[in-house]
């Protein structure tokens, strides 16, 4: 299995089997749009708590806000009462989202308090109690993310498998790890292999440390698994996504390329409503410095862009800087990565 230009899900035609996970504080609105040029395939909101969303908290429903450029969209649902998703999840229907996942896998304290998240692992059957009240509320695709399982003395990421299969989920993307584990350690490629060795209907989706194209190259090659799920790997690197479609051949991004998008992606957080001039500022100084990941000779606008007061300033930064000295010691990559249109 590999990259698919075309790949289903239930009812649902996707333009591929890359998926663009939901990440808390990153997945807004103006992330995804940029990500539209980047990447056509389904892409997922910030995840929200069904019990805020049933109650309409402006806040929450905010996070769901999008337009019809940003489709194919996901949500994703976190929460442990089957009434409540039944109720969410006609919520999401009616706003137009393509498809709706259950979260099963964040480790996240505030989040497992009251048994959602990973905090599920620890009740399988509820697991299937959630996701037969999904399944039977709408009729777009039901999907759910997990972890192996607690911890390595309660993996059950097989049974859990099983019960989604049987409740009617579509797919099952399967982080390598442990929620004890939290982010630390390997991902285990085996656990995510023997998932698709089980599975007999549902598709299985691979994630965990996919931070560059031989990492998804691997996911693919040693598990088996029907698709990724891009996470902290696609921050401040939304090319990730265009080397995975078009391997074998070769795609860098320029220094060009990096300015350009970091200044439409500040652009859009600039022109997004609802939001203080701070705030504006504090995700463009949270964003800067996943862009500059890795770059040579771009500490120093890094550390200017923390200083800046005013959006103004960082704008003026970033188109004066000297972006010839970044990646002096990388190939600069084909010329079409300087022409990127948005």
């Amino acid at each position: 299995m590999g990259y698919q230009s075309a790949f289903q899900l239930g009812s649902l035609v996707l333009p591929n089997n890359l998926f663009a996970a939901p990440l808390a504080g990153f997945t807004d609105r103006p992330f995804r749009r940029l990500c539209r040029h980047f990447f056509k395939g389904l892409i997922f909101c910030e995840m929200v708590k069904i019990e805020a969303l049933v109650r309409r908290i402006p806040a929450t429903l905010r996070y769901l806000e999008a337009g019809l450029e940003e489709h194919p969209l996901g949500a994703q649902i976190c929460g442990s009462k089957p009434e409540i998703a039944r109720q969410a999840a006609l919520i999401i229907e009616e706003m137009g989202f393509d498809l709706i996942d259950l979260n099963c896998g964040c480790p996240v304290d505030k989040v497992i308090k009251d048994g959602s998240g990973s905090g599920l692992l620890l009740k399988p059957d509820l697991i299937g109690e959630m996701l037969s009240a999904l399944v039977s509320s709408v009729k777009i695709p039901v999907t759910l993310k997990v972890r192996l399982g607690w911890d390595d003395d309660k993996i059950n990421v097989l049974e859990v498998l099983k019960i989604a299969e049987k409740a009617g989920a579509k797919a099952i993307t399967v982080h390598g790890r442990t929620r004890r584990q939290g982010y630390r350690g390997k991902a285990s490629l085996q656990m995510i292999k023997e998932c698709k060795q089980t599975a007999r209907t549902i598709k299985v989706i691979g994630n965990g440390d996919l931070f560059s194209l031989e990492a998804v190259l691997e996911m693919f090659q040693q598990t088996g698994c029907d698709g990724v799920m891009l996470s902290r790997g696609m921050v401040g690197n939304p090319w990730l996504f265009e080397q995975i479609a078009a391997f074998p051949l070769k795609t860098e991004k320029s220094p060009e390329a990096l300015k350009k998008t970091i200044q439409k992606h500040f652009e859009l957080i600039q022109k997004e409503a609802g939001k203080e001039e701070k705030t504006k500022l504090f995700d463009m100084r949270r964003m800067i410095g996943w862009y500059l990941k890795g770059c040579s000779n771009a500490k120093e606008l890094k550390m200017e862009v923390m200083r800046a007061e005013k959006s103004e300033a960082v704008f003026g930064l970033i188109e004066n800087y000297p972006w010839d000295k970044v990646f002096s010691n990388r190939r600069a990559g084909h010329e079409d990565r300087d022409q990127i249109a948005f």
